[in-house]
């Protein structure tokens, strides 16, 4: 089962934020993401009835087994292809920004070459 990137760039985000919180709610995400609390309070239902994230009655959001799959899965790519690209001489800022958008649709057959060639 495929999900959108949107829906997958708010699971790296909880991932990301859970890292450096004790409790991730959802202004903690519309903070990260500069997005609207309408907007993330759509996304994080959405992910919550999917079974990608539990949302606790204080509003703290877990990610559930599959939520954290697809997390991790993203952060990787994102953090070995930052680092590729700042490998090749790309300016931080370009390496992370275009890590970001290629993190979603690069195949696993080549996100495996690329690692393995670092």
């Amino acid at each position: 089962m495929t999900i959108q990137e949107s829906a997958e760039m708010y699971l790296e985000t909880i991932l990301i934020l859970s890292k450096e919180k004790d409790s991730v709610r959802s202004i903690d995400v519309a903070k990260r993401m500069n997005y609207s609390k309408p907007s993330v309070s759509r996304a994080i239902k959405n992910l919550n009835n999917n079974g990608y994230i539990s949302v606790k009655e204080d509003g703290s959001i877990i990610l559930l087994p599959k939520g954290e799959k697809i997390a991790k899965k993203i952060y990787e790519r994102h953090e070995v292809l930052t680092a590729c690209f700042i490998r090749l001489g790309i300016s931080e800022k370009t390496a992370e920004d275009d890590a970001c958008r290629i993190e979603h649709v690069i195949s696993d057959e080549t996100f495996e070459a690329i690692k393995k060639l670092l």
